[in-house]
């Protein structure tokens, strides 16, 4: 069983920060590529940023310069640094993993999410 559990989010102001944590736990074997998705309400969800095993990163435009994406490959561990927030930045934030297990199938996962609102 695998499991994603993100959490850091939370209410700030804008310009603020806040960092996310997206911890991957059980029979894991190996994790590629994890990405930061967000929704907003009536919104479809958007791809914020990803990293691959390599530790190759990928943005979308309205988040680059702000927001930075890490990974631990000893925790199984994926982070995203939000700098100089703003209120369009409100989303759940969702991590999601491609990991193979010790099962030796690669599958997709998926957190339950974490809310981050920005607001004065």
């Amino acid at each position: 069983q695998v499991q994603l559990a993100e959490s850091g989010g939370g209410l700030v102001q804008p310009g603020g920060s806040l960092k996310l944590s997206c911890a991957a736990s059980g029979s894991i074997l190996r994790i590629n590529t994890m990405t930061w998705y967000r929704q907003a309400p009536g919104k479809e969800r958007e791809l914020v940023a990803s990293i691959t095993g390599l530790g190759s990163t990928n943005y979308v435009d309205s988040v680059k310069g702000r927001f930075t994406i890490s990974r631990d490959n000893v925790k199984n561990t994926m982070y995203l640094q939000m700098n100089s927030l703003k209120p369009e930045d409100t989303a759940v934030y969702i991590c999601n993993a491609a990991i193979l297990s010790t099962g030796l199938l690669w599958n997709n996962y998926w957190g339950q999410g974490t809310q981050v609102t920005v607001s004065s």
